[in-house]
């Protein structure tokens, strides 16, 4: 870590600022924080689904990984691109998580109806951080529509939230169809 946290409160934000990456404030309404403090929330959730969840070891360190690269898009989106900061999502980042969608797929059978969140405990928190990874890709895009933005973010998060989608079903004891006659 290039930092050391002494003392949890600054009071710097008491007048409804916060700090981005460079140390400029803007308002903590500020879409771009929106989009950052939602990367947070999906990134508590699967912490989540690691605590409470009874995935395989294998599983648990892929989201821990995820969890570090959370931590890093985050970072991307917290600094300004008029600074002298490189991005820290990158293409590999993405095409890593759909070679991760491609292993738990390959054991799936094809989808041929919607399918109701739940099945198992797993599969229940996996779709929780799914629906919170898909709320934090829009807060993504709606600041990319106002600020300049590393955009493999927002691409990234899709790829998450379609991770989190099909281990929910892989982790699904059963899978509760949706169909016409329901």
């Amino acid at each position: 870590m290039g930092f050391v946290i002494s003392n949890v409160y600054t009071r710097t934000g008491d007048e409804g600022t916060t700090g981005l990456g460079d140390m400029s404030r803007v308002s903590k309404t500020n879409s771009r924080i929106e989009a950052y403090a939602t990367v947070d929330e999906a990134n508590s959730q699967l912490g989540m689904v690691m605590e409470f969840g009874e995935l395989n070891w294998q599983a648990k360190v892929l989201l821990q990984g995820i969890q570090n690269k959370l931590f890093n898009l985050g970072a991307d989106l917290s600094t300004p691109l008029t600074t002298e900061y490189g991005y820290r999502i990158d293409q590999k980042d993405v095409d890593a998580l759909e070679g991760y969608i491609d292993s738990f797929n390959v054991h799936l059978e094809p989808l041929r109806s919607f399918i109701l969140p739940g099945g198992s405990k797993d599969s229940a928190l996996l779709h929780m951080a799914r629906v919170v990874v898909r709320r934090a890709e829009r807060a993504v895009w709606k600041s990319a529509e106002e600020f300049e933005l590393n955009l493999l973010t927002a691409k990234y998060l899709n790829r998450l939230s379609d991770l989190m989608f099909v281990m929910a079903r892989y982790y699904a004891d059963t899978e509760i169809l949706w169909s016409k006659e329901n």
